[in-house]
């Protein structure tokens, strides 16, 4: 570690590059030249070229090398003067078919060699060849042997930030501690290279956040080096000690102001609920006097130390109290005087709900990340239904029958007054009761969550699969949920959690909307337009009835007001609560229109969401095949599978830096969030004709959509499913084609597939992949 901010700090005092050397510039730049470099061929015959062993396992060129091996010049045991065999090469170069060739003839699988004195799989695990990797681990190659400067492979592989390889090493059980020559683990190393996503898979594999090295610095000194608030704030989660000294004294406060990462570590102190001196609960100082407050109401202190707990309940809860307040202010004030201190008291007791978040768990640290929008909508939800309770249904229904037993000339006039109107009060009852239901089904029950497996020895048998089926990537496999990722899923950051055909993560529902509830979402969606629109035309027979019988009665000032005219006045003046809570419910129509005109289009074009703004791969998942088909060739253009080019396999470089299928696209500013929120970027991408274009841009790009089978089948598979409208579906479960099927475990795309098996009886009935839709 340095003294000063001016020299940089590494780990290792003898490495100042970021990955380890592994023998010269000539094997580094051996793919990118195809090998022909000085020092392994002249390059001047091909002659030569041919009879060159270190060429030819650069190339891949098993039939020369066979060729090479009958006239018994060379064998798979040939190695140079630095050590380095031909096995090497090929691992380096990621000729998979060159490697097996070589190990069947008995080329020496740990041999070390080159400048680095490193064996073929760390040169292989140099450059992330994680196909390469995995065939030479299972040949028998020693994961631990250490190069020249201590590193095994397990170091090497974090140098890279690649997810796929060291979840594939992990795997194998390597001990996620093992320390390099200079003792540090492979924490360390990910923290220092500022890689969130290794930082992570390390801690939840268990690697300690306490170890110390030769100098005494923990993985959160090392996280201070680069920066990253994401592996610092990791690290605080995980426990690490905020407080910890080195040999020379330094705490990671220290280590942080002499590097000029002290914005860094402030900001993740803040968002794991620390003070900037690292003191834990931040409020303690008088900023959280809320949570003072109420942890001295007599038995509430134990409800309030549940940080997670409470900060969901308060946040779906105290909406309920801004609404009612913030219309009772408005229509029992002056308007020169409500309406400010309606913003006012509405202001106040959002930042009561921004202390609280500040001390609720990391991931809830926005507001949007909280149950706060679905309070909003709940607490309207309630206002609306309380309100039509007590004086919209009397209004317009019984009120009348209590005019009618007055004398007759009051009866006249009544019955002149209000109309009853039981019809309407009925559709209205029943669409909040169905709104009220949908509502509460999309947010507390399973949207389709795909199952984990049950242990290690699970997922290595999944990644052995997928890497036999050179299908060993990002599209395929989940690193947070440690599965292979189905069809149309997709990793949900917020619910942590992959979920079936995953169509959103919607925050007035607070949950994600998947194969499981997509349906319950869609009604809820239009229960609450029809009872919007019923509501208004009540209300407005309530008001008319109200202003009618006051003009009747001739009310002294029924009609004069501030700023409106006197018809306006009436109204406001007969019942400005009504009217209020009528306005705020109809606001709603403007995010669910759109919402609604998105679902009806994408519903019909057998669409989610996010395939729709970010593109379906006709091999399935949302990610692009052009990319997936690069990703089977090696840097020599030779498929990775010689039995199956274009199989999709590993990508080259590998950097998992994972989305974690997360997908996280930039948040934007102030008015790009509430776009998300809304839906207002789904619905112009949508209306405008630009959905599907990759990664959201205006660049149009037609892609083949294999799950449409026209506009009315699709819309057959979805409404007409057998799964029950008033109660939960079997997981995963739906139709396709008119056929079951279940998007939990469903791997190939329709239009690969031969055949589907039925998940409810388990026959062999199949259905034949149609023409796609282009979309």
């Amino acid at each position: 570690m340095p003294e000063s901010k001016s020299a940089p700090a590494q780990p290792p005092a003898k490495a100042s590059a970021a990955t380890p050397k592994l023998n010269s510039e000539m094997e580094l730049g051996s793919l990118s030249n195809g090998g022909s470099t000085a020092g392994s061929t002249t390059g001047t015959a091909a002659a030569d070229e041919a009879k060159d062993i270190m060429h030819l396992a650069r190339v891949g060129d098993v039939p020369a090398m066979e060729a090479l091996f009958a006239e018994s010049e060379y064998d798979a045991t040939y190695t140079d003067a630095e050590g380095i065999t031909p096995l090497h090469w090929a691992a380096i170069n990621n000729q998979y078919a060159m490697c097996t060739f070589l190990l069947d003839n008995g080329a020496p699988i740990n041999q070390k060699g080159g400048e680095s004195v490193a064996t073929p799989l760390q040169w292989a695990a140099q450059r992330c060849h994680y196909y390469t990797v995995h065939l030479l681990l299972q040949r028998g190659a020693d994961p631990l042997i250490t190069d020249s400067q201590g590193y095994n492979t397990l170091h090497i592989s974090t140098f890279n930030g690649n997810v796929l390889l060291l979840v594939l090493l992990l795997h194998q059980g390597i001990p996620v501690d093992v320390l390099d020559g200079f003792g540090h683990t492979g924490l360390m190393w990910s923290a220092y290279k500022g890689f969130p996503a290794c930082v992570d898979l390390f801690l939840r594999w268990g690697a300690s956040v306490e170890a110390q090295d030769e100098q005494g610095f923990t993985a959160l000194h090392w996280a201070l080096v680069k920066g990253s608030p994401g592996c610092i704030q990791k690290l605080l989660e995980y426990g690490s000690d905020r407080f910890a000294k080195t040999l020379t004294g330094k705490t990671p406060a220290i280590t942080a102001q002499e590097l000029n990462t002290t914005a860094a570590w402030h900001k993740a102190l803040r968002e794991c609920g620390y003070d900037e001196d690292g003191n834990a609960d931040a409020g303690a100082n008088g900023s959280l006097n809320v949570i003072s407050l109420l942890s001295s109401i007599p038995g509430a202190a134990p409800l309030v130390a549940d940080k997670r707990g409470f900060a969901t309940k308060f946040l779906y809860l105290f909406p309920f109290v801004i609404v009612y307040a913030m219309v009772w202010l408005l229509a029992n004030l002056p308007v020169y005087f409500g309406l400010p201190l309606s913003l006012a008291v509405g202001y106040g007791m959002q930042m009561v709900a921004q202390q609280v978040v500040q001390r609720a768990p990391p991931d809830m640290r926005q507001l949007q990340r909280t149950p706060w929008l679905s309070g909003i909508f709940a607490g309207s939800l309630f206002l609306v239904g309380v309100t039509w309770l007590f004086r919209v249904l009397p209004a317009t229904t019984w009120r009348v029958a209590a005019h009618t037993s007055a004398t007759s000339t009051m009866k006249t006039a009544s019955e002149t007054i209000v109309t009853p109107h039981w019809l309407l009060n009925f559709a209205f009852g029943a669409a909040l009761a169905l709104t009220t239901y949908y509502y509460v089904v999309c947010m507390v029950a399973d949207p389709g969550f795909v199952p984990k497996l049950n242990g290690i020895a699970e997922q290595k048998q999944v990644i052995d699969d997928l890497i036999a089926q050179w299908k060993f990537d990002e599209a395929n496999f989940c690193v947070p949920c440690m599965i292979r990722t189905p069809l149309r899923s997709k990793h949900c950051r917020r619910c942590n959690r992959c979920v079936a055909k995953h169509d959103h993560h919607c925050p007035w529902v607070y949950n994600c909307v998947g194969v499981n509830n997509h349906r319950h979402f869609f009604l809820y969606l239009i229960n609450l337009t029809i009872g919007v629109l019923i509501f208004d035309v009540i209300v407005y027979y309530a008001l008319s009835g109200a202003v009618a019988a006051a003009e009747a009665a001739a009310t002294p000032g029924y009609d004069r007001c501030n700023l409106l005219s006197p018809g306006l006045c009436a109204v406001v003046n007969a019942d400005a609560f009504t009217l209020l809570v009528a306005i705020w419910a109809t606001l709603q129509l403007s995010w669910v229109s759109m919402l609604l005109f998105v679902q009806f289009v994408q519903v019909s074009r057998a669409m989610t969401t996010y395939e729709n703004m970010y593109g379906v791969n006709p091999h399935g998942h949302g990610h692009g095949g052009v990319s997936a088909l690069q990703s089977a060739f090696t840097s020599t253009g030779a498929p990775l599978n010689p039995a199956a080019a274009g199989a999709g396999g590993d990508d080259g470089h590998g950097h998992g830096h994972s989305h974690g299928h997360g997908h996280g696209h930039s948040h934007g500013g102030f008015l790009k969030q509430w776009s998300k929120i809304l839906g207002v970027d789904t619905f112009i991408e949508t209306a405008t004709g630009r959905g599907a274009a990759a990664g959201g841009s205006n660049k149009k790009r037609r892609n083949q959509n294999p799950y449409s089978r026209g506009c009315v089948t699709n819309c057959r598979d979805f409404w007409c499913d057998p799964a029950p409208l008033f109660g939960q579906r079997e997981t995963g479960s739906a139709l396709l084609g008119g056929q079951p099927i279940n998007y939990t475990d469903m791997y190939e795309s329709p239009r690969l597939m031969e055949a589907v098996r039925k998940r409810n009886n388990g026959n062999g009935a199949s259905y034949e992949a149609v023409a796609a839709e282009e979309v």
